[in-house]
Parts: structure tokens; sequence; C-alpha cells
């Protein structure tokens, strides 16, 4: 079973890598410009997505400039945020897009989107999207279901990815 689930996370990988690629670089550089200058780079991670943020500031190599979003957070126009949640209409945090985008607070998303028709999600209310792209478990069980839901994991792969972009474009300038 761990060999299959492997498999298929590989793939989902080498699918985000792909697919995602110009969504992660622009993500880096709206991101790269607290980094750069006067500003923090919040992160606000949603349920299982916490992961994310807390990786960013406490993991072995953090995220230069990275903060973890809290409410009590007074946020300057210098400042970025990257929202992560495992669905683009997430109420959590839609309704932390919504006070960002009122705010003018340019932000990164990281979501599945679910539907075609999610207007009024993440995907539509980031400056920059990031689609996890995984709408289902990644194995089959006995009864016909999916099994393997690594969202986390998934959007820590997507993190890395910025995290490693933004250092590239801190190192240019």
């Amino acid at each position: 079973m761990l060999k299959m689930f492997s498999t298929q996370l590989t793939g989902l990988f080498n699918r985000l890598q792909e697919k995602e690629e110009f969504s992660i670089e622009d993500g880096a550089r709206l991101l790269a410009q607290a980094a750069a200058g006067e500003g923090t780079v919040y992160i606000f991670g949603t349920k299982e997505m916490q992961a994310v943020a807390l990786e960013a500031v406490y993991g072995e190599e953090p995220l230069q400039s990275a903060a973890i979003f809290t409410e009590d957070v007074e946020l300057e126009a210098a400042d970025r945020v990257l929202v992560v949640s495992r669905y683009a209409d997430d109420e959590e945090a839609v309704g932390a897009a919504r006070d960002l985008q009122e705010k003018g607070i340019p932000f990164v998303a990281i979501s599945t989107v679910r539907g075609e028709n999610e207007a009024a999600g993440l995907n539509t209310l980031a400056d920059v999207h990031i689609d996890l792209r995984l709408k289902k478990g990644l194995l089959p069980d006995e009864m016909g279901n999916r099994v393997g839901y690594p969202t986390s994991i998934v959007a820590l792969y997507i993190f890395f990815g910025l995290k490693f972009t933004i250092e590239e474009i801190l190192e240019e300038y």
C-alpha cells in the first residue's frame, strides 16, 4: 500500500511541478517583495494546513521574514500573506482573503479548486493562486472509495517550491 501511495504522490508532485510552475514563480515574486523590503511574510493556514506556517517559522530552514498570521497581527502595506487551505471555498480562508483584499494586502493562496464555478473562492480572490489539484484520495480501498488524502504533504511541497524560488530571487536582489 505504501509503495502505491508513494507512486501516486510522486505523480502528483510531477503534475504540480509542470502545471503550477508559473503560479509558483509568480507567488514567490509577490512574497519576496516583503522579504526584500521592510515587510513580513505572514502565513495563515486553516486546519491541517497550519503545518505550512509551522514549517516556515520553526522548520530547520525558516523562510526569511516569515511569521504566523494571527488575529492580533497589524498588517502593514509592505507585508504579504500566504493563505493555505484544503479547498478554495473554505469559509475561514475565504473570510481571511476578503479581509486582506479590503486592506489592500497582496496575497498568495494554496488550495484545491473543487468546482469549475468557484467564483467566490481563493482562486478568484488571491493575487496568485496555486491549485493543489487534490480532489480525492490517492488510493482505492476495498469498498471502492478513495483514501490517502495528503493535503498537508502536498501543501508543504508547494511551500518549498515557493521558498526555494524566493531565496533565488533574494540572492539576485
